[in-house]
């Protein structure tokens, strides 16, 4: 039988031990199969087996062994578009609802890490760093808007000068601390949250890929040593979807996004660059994030891109911008350096739907998936259980298809992120 391995990644190699799940052997039935033990899938099982729900969740690879492993591991209070951006695009009563969403979706991977008591050095602390000065105004806006429109005082604007103190380099002109926010080891939480779906009665199958879903109630998935007969199914394969459904493929778009591990710094010399142990993402359009291990690393994600394979040398790659944020780490040992694939949307917004009455999926988190990804297999749950209305305010967002569908996609996502990449190196 395959054995699957995780990427070589830091996250990996400091995850709790957690006993390998069989694959899934012959012919079985259960009132939901999910596909993928992503965030998505894994929550989904955990909130749907606590409802009493039979559950058999199928993995092609290893629990986590996507981008639920191996991403940022910081999560955002807020949607993946900013909220004055929802408002203008949605109206404020529709923002309004995205923002109570994304409310829940952080206080709902709190609440699991506590219930089920999950270790993965959960921390608070996010810090909107600004990366040009033409960056300030509105990053004031901000605190401002959330505060007198949405009562939210978790946030505080940091002038240019306390910023140089709490992170240091010279790079940025200001920002947003929200310390509602968080960071946390993403392998542990997710593997934590497996485990927690199967103290509730779920199965999970690793090294079980799907190679069909049949089109009638109740369906049919198969893999290639069994078989699923279930009542609903759930998709929740994000940027790993590949051909499984040509009628999602579309309108996601897979990328691929990348993060180095330094050698330790000890707890003086991660200080010395990150004062409070918050987590930092920055405010360009291709993104800086990076933030402390527990073991007093620098963990720093940068660059991206949109082929099917990732750099040769992904230690240079990432160091780059690294370097260019932090220059006084020239000559710092590199431990860990991988990649990974998420699933981006033309708006930035999740794409969330159904394929037949029994079908339901959930993706497309576009670099947000931490929370909403743990929401949306919550919001899933719940539809399932017949209270739709809140899946349905996300689902109800408009998705459009990449242009080209998913032939020509890549070319014209190259040009646009080029052209943005572009606009990060200018004043």
């Amino acid at each position: 039988m395959p054995d699957p391995k995780h990427a070589p990644s830091y996250y990996a190699a400091t995850a709790n031990e957690i006993a390998a799940m069989p694959p899934l052997m012959g012919d079985q039935k259960a009132d939901v199969c999910i596909i993928g033990a992503g965030y998505t899938g894994l929550s989904a099982a955990l909130h749907l087996a606590e409802r009493g729900y039979d559950v058999v969740v199928l993995e092609a690879e290893k629990v986590g062994w996507g981008a639920s492993g191996r991403n940022g591991g910081q999560l955002g209070t807020g949607q993946r578009k900013d909220q004055q951006d929802l408002e203008a695009a949605l109206g404020k009563e529709w923002a309004a609802r995205m923002w109570e969403l994304a409310r829940d979706s952080v206080e709902t991977v709190k609440d699991i890490i506590a219930r089920y008591g999950i270790e993965c050095d959960l921390k608070p602390g996010v810090l909107h760093a600004g990366w040009k000065a033409s960056d300030v105004a509105w990053l004031r806006d901000e605190v401002s808007h959330m505060r007198d429109t949405y009562g939210y005082d978790a946030m505080r604007y940091i002038e240019r000068d306390e910023m140089r103190e709490m992170v240091r380099t010279d790079r940025y002109h200001g920002g947003v601390l929200d310390m509602n926010g968080a960071h946390l080891h993403p392998l542990n939480y997710a593997q934590g949250m497996a485990q927690a779906a199967m103290l509730r009665g779920a199965r999970i199958h690793e090294a079980s890929r799907v190679t069909s879903i049949s089109q009638t109630d109740p369906a049919t998935i198969k893999t290639a040593t069994g078989s699923i007969t279930a009542n609903h199914v759930v998709l929740a394969t994000n940027g790993y979807l590949g051909s499984l459904e040509p009628r999602m493929a579309g309108r996601i778009m897979p990328i691929n996004n990348f993060i180095i591990a330094t050698e330790p710094l000890g707890e003086d010399g991660a200080r010395a660059l990150i004062r409070d142990d918050v987590a930092i993402q920055d405010t360009k359009f291709v993104i800086d994030y990076y933030r402390m291990s527990a073991d007093h690393r620098l963990l720093f994600g940068g660059g991206e891109n949109y082929s099917a394979t990732f750099p040769r040398d992904i230690a240079a790659f990432v160091s780059k911008p690294m370097l260019r944020v932090f220059p006084q780490l020239k000559g710092v040992k590199i431990d860990y350096a991988w990649g990974g694939t998420l699933a981006i949307t033309l708006k930035r917004m999740p794409h969330f739907g159904r394929l037949a009455p029994n079908i339901i999926f959930a993706h497309g988190y576009s670099g947000q998936g931490i929370n909403i990804a743990t929401l949306g297999g919550k919001l899933v749950a719940q539809a399932i259980a017949g209270q739709a209305e809140r899946f349905d305010w996300m689902a109800d967002l408009k998705t459009p298809v990449f242009p080209g569908g998913t032939l020509l996609r890549y070319p014209g996502l190259v040009a646009g992120m080029l052209f943005y990449a572009l606009k990060d190196r200018l004043p």
